[in-house]
């Protein structure tokens, strides 16, 4: 994730908006029983962060497989595995 947009999912004032969701009672009487033993202030932000976290997983997963596809299509045109380092490594250093 690039610097701005990490910067941007950090702040406390991004806009909110109400959703409905269908949930087992038993799965909410569990996040306000975890909720404050993790530092929550109720289950809806914990909630929050479990989504967050799964969805962040998945984004860097699926940014993952594009690189690798990337680095795929390039050696198939015949890029050499020196040349894919040494670009992978200057965006890392980034």
């Amino acid at each position: 994730m690039k610097v701005d947009a990490l910067k941007q999912r950090l702040s406390r004032e991004r806009p909110m908006t109400t959703i409905t969701i269908r949930m087992p009672e038993d799965v909410i009487e569990d996040l306000k029983r975890v909720a404050p033993l993790l530092g929550f202030s109720g289950y809806q932000p914990l909630a929050r962060a479990y989504i967050g976290q799964g969805l962040r997983a998945d984004l860097e997963r699926l940014d993952g497989d594009t690189v690798s596809a990337l680095v795929a299509s390039l050696k198939r045109h015949g890029v050499s595995d020196e040349v894919l380092q040494e670009a992978l490594s200057e965006v890392i250093q980034r």
